[in-house]
């Protein structure tokens, strides 16, 4: 990075978020010679969403040789699913080996994001007052790292502690405490077990009930920790069997009526491990399986069983100073409330206070005004050399996220490359091309479970699913193993 002036700085490649997106996008830039980039991290620490959700029992459901790097494998997992604190120490560990933090600079927010289109030159506005300009932009800041803060009635009353579970505060004591919990999404399901034993009581607060199946849970032997370290054919033949297996789960997504034959083993699941059959009936849920995201756990459903655990379905109508009240009039006494409601994952909504401005001044979040979209999750009409990482429509449900970040990588890497080569300035890619994808891409998701009538997170206001990627993702890789430059249009700088 050069610097110009006292307020003003230059690079060639600023990389907003220092997650598994940032982090995977430095190190391929530094393995292809590059080393002009910087990476801009609002918090003051690596690791993204695993800095952030450190709550009891933080795990992914996703297996673990799936969920890191290919070109920076981890030999010695300890399990087959992780937990937060060795997901974390994994990415620490990358931070180190590939010398990330001389790259990074923390505690360092971008407020605004301008293009100069005579010098094709971004200029982001930094919290310290000073500008970043650079000619690529990546976002990498990920879609799950905004909180969903519930409204509800009379909270400002409320005398007891409140926090979400990506704000966890391991200062509270949660011992001999009357406890509410509000969702049953991915985070709730992992605490919610880990909490109760320490709880006076429990009570979890169900607006839908959600569809959880088996963790397929097991320690790896010494050995096969010592046979993948040795053998990277070995560990790379385990990858391959892991990540076949979860595309096989695009099937039944695609074609709901098979869906239903795996929703009947769910429920016996559910009726096996809750032993009260009116309980047992609250948490079978009233829409087809696959619709809202298909949690994991072992521990979620026997936790209904202990005594101090109440399951409420009824909704909040009220929290008072010392009680949570629900509308058929029942009033609970509570020390503590955790909202275990997710994120805000629609971009208009987290990036609405962001500043984005194009070609010809358009604004990101008007272009955006229908729903967000962009070409492969990546590049967005009107607005060149500003890449995106995990981008509209590139999340998964059935797969690792961490394969869709890898090939929008190398397909940047692809872009500026092609770039060079031309002896141009800038890639944007064709509106035409752009709004076609958006239409395959929402045909695609037609006949799906996830349009099958429930609403989800995968949706905006309306019901278009914005965030999933509708079909296997190989067929994404193939789709993005080589860029395709007639789809985009090159641009120079004003002489």
């Amino acid at each position: 990075m050069n610097n110009n002036t006292s307020n003003h700085q230059q690079t060639k490649i600023a990389i907003i978020g220092a997650g598994f997106g940032g982090i995977a996008m430095a190190i391929r830039l530094q393995q292809q010679g590059i080393t002009d980039f910087i990476i801009l991290e609002k918090a003051s620490d690596f690791g993204g969403t695993w800095r952030e959700n450190r709550y009891p029992g933080a795990a992914c459901d996703v297996q673990s040789h799936m969920y890191s790097l290919s070109f920076a494998p981890k030999s010695d997992w300890s399990k087959r699913y992780a937990e937060a604190p060795e997901i974390f120490a994994y990415i620490q560990d990358l931070v180190s080996r590939f010398n990330i933090r001389a790259f990074t600079r923390l505690n360092t927010e971008v407020h605004s994001a301008h293009y100069d289109e005579q010098n094709c030159q971004w200029h982001l506005n930094l919290n310290d007052q000073n500008t970043l300009i650079a000619q690529y932009v990546v976002f990498a800041s990920g879609p799950l790292h905004v909180p969903q803060i519930p409204h509800i009635k009379g909270i400002e009353n409320f005398k007891g502690k409140v926090f979400h579970s990506s704000q966890w505060d391991h200062e509270y004591d949660l011992n001999g405490k009357n406890v509410a919990s509000i969702g049953t999404g991915g985070s709730a399901i992992q605490y919610i077990p880990e909490i109760a034993p320490e709880c006076k009581q429990l009570y979890v607060m169900q607006r839908t009930a959600a569809w959880v199946i088996p963790r397929d849970e097991r320690l790896y032997h010494a050995v096969e920790k010592k046979l993948f370290a040795q053998f990277d054919w070995f560990r790379k033949l385990h990858r391959a069997r892991l990540y076949w297996s979860n595309e096989s789960r695009v099937v039944p997504i695609v074609k709901p009526t098979v869906m239903k034959y795996a929703q009947k083993l769910g429920e016996m699941f559910i009726k096996h491990q809750v032993k009260d059959p009116k309980i047992a009936k609250k948490l079978i849920p009233n829409y087809i399986m696959g619709c809202k995201r298909i949690l994991v756990s072992n521990k979620y459903f026997p936790t209904f069983n202990r005594s101090n655990v109440e399951l409420v379905t009824d909704q909040i109508q009220e929290v008072t100073e010392h009680s949570i009240v629900t509308r058929d009039g029942k009033s609970r006494k509570i020390d503590c409330l955790i909202y275990g409601t997710g994120f805000i994952t629609d971009p208009r909504i987290y990036l609405k206070n962001f500043e984005c401005v194009g070609l010809n001044g358009i604004r990101l979040n008007d272009l955006w005004q229908q729903g967000a979209e962009s070409y492969y999750g990546i590049s967005t009409k009107h607005f060149p050399n500003l890449f995106q990482l995990l981008g509209p429509n590139t999340v998964l449900a059935h797969n690792s996220v961490v394969f869709m970040i890898e090939s929008q990588v190398d397909y940047i890497l692809q872009m500026i490359k092609a770039v060079d080569q031309s002896h141009s300035d800038a890639i944007v890619v064709k509106a035409d091309v752009h709004d076609a994808f958006n239409d395959y891409v929402q045909k695609m998701m037609n006949n799906t479970v996830w349009q099958s009538g429930c609403v989800s997170w995968y949706q905006q206001d309306g019901g278009k699913n914005f965030a999933l990627w509708p079909t296997y993702t190989w067929k994404y890789w193939l789709n993005t193993k080589t860029l395709n430059v007639a789809d985009y249009q090159f641009l120079s700088k004003v002489a």
